[in-house]
């Protein structure tokens, strides 16, 4: 390799490695349930913040609707997550690295 490549890559792996810095602090929001349960998750899939309206639970029998609205809210914002990972990681791979990330 040349050594102008070799600089080409060296400057697409730092841009590769800030990006993924970038979206790993970005905040992504899901909501589930007529936005009953919202939740913040950072790019890294650690939760920031669960909100949870007080009218979703006005008995006692609520509860299992309630847990399987969270899971919902948490599997929306992770699969928002994703593909902002992939939009982002494809400019760097144009999809032809699978695996990389």
């Amino acid at each position: 390799m040349n050594q102008n490549m070799i600089k080409k890559i060296q400057q697409m792996q730092r841009d590769m490695v800030k990006a993924q810095q970038e979206l790993e602090a970005s905040t992504f929001y899901g909501s589930a349930g007529g936005q009953m349960v919202k939740v913040e998750i950072f790019g890294n899939k650690q939760m920031k913040n669960l909100f949870i309206k007080p009218e979703a639970i006005e008995s006692p029998e609520d509860l299992e609707m309630l847990q399987d609205t969270i899971i919902a809210a948490v599997n929306d914002c992770i699969r928002k997550i994703d593909e902002e990972t992939e939009s982002i990681m494809t400019q760097f791979t144009g999809g032809g690295m699978p695996g990389l990330f």
